[in-house]
């Protein structure tokens, strides 16, 4: 069966969000850092929202211990996670204008990569990288939309994730408190929960609601 057309799935999309706010979607340019298990459920999301311009970076391969909580498939095994995700959300998404990277992140490239997006969203594994990130951005880019996540591991009751908006154009998903180091690591479902908080928030400030 073919697939829709460009104006079906738009004219889809619209019934179910509505025509101004799928206007604002469609246009929208958002970078997701990191497609591991927030990446690829955030950009996944984002996708099936309609919008209209993801930007995807990663410098890892899909590996088997990927497969509990991030959106790749066993026949995608060793390929990198930028190509693996690119193939998903085409499509999922087979009229967004998706750009992908297979590169490490670094305070170098990062406002050159990120400079076209309108929100970025952070979604590393590491502490340290984001960190990085997050400092790097609200330096460099202070007038982006930056969404970034913070503790999701184990199997801690989900009500404890939330959103806060730590500065006027930054907000923080998760729980804040919980490392990978210090329990039973990531399961797919909190993973998913935290995705789906960033994701939210990021279609939130498309719309233009800015608050919590």
């Amino acid at each position: 069966m073919p697939i829709p057309s460009k104006e079906e799935m738009y004219r889809a999309l619209e019934e179910r969000h509505g025509a101004e706010l799928q206007k604002k979607l469609d246009i929208a340019s958002v970078a997701v850092c990191g497609l591991g298990g927030l990446g690829s459920n955030i950009a996944i999301a984002l996708a099936r929202a309609g919008v209209g311009k993801l930007n995807i970076i990663d410098f890892d391969s899909v590996d088997i211990s990927n497969l509990n909580r991030q959106q790749y498939f066993p026949d995608q095994l060793g390929k990198p996670k930028s190509d693996a995700m690119r193939d998903t959300l085409e499509r999922i998404a087979p009229y967004c204008s998706i750009t992908s990277y297979n590169v490490k992140l670094t305070e170098e490239n990062i406002p050159v990569l990120l400079k076209d997006a309108d929100i970025i969203v952070e979604a590393f594994d590491r502490a340290d990288q984001k960190a990085m990130l997050v400092n790097c951005v609200l330096e460099n880019l202070p007038e982006k939309y930056l969404v970034s996540g913070s503790g999701m591991a184990g199997i801690a009751p989900s009500n404890i994730i939330t959103t806060k908006r730590i500065t006027k154009r930054f907000y923080l998903c998760g729980d804040g408190v919980s490392d990978v180091e210090n329990g039973m690591g990531l399961v797919s479902s909190r993973v998913l929960i935290c995705a789906g908080h960033q994701a939210h928030a990021v279609i939130r400030i498309i719309a233009g609601e800015f608050d919590i």
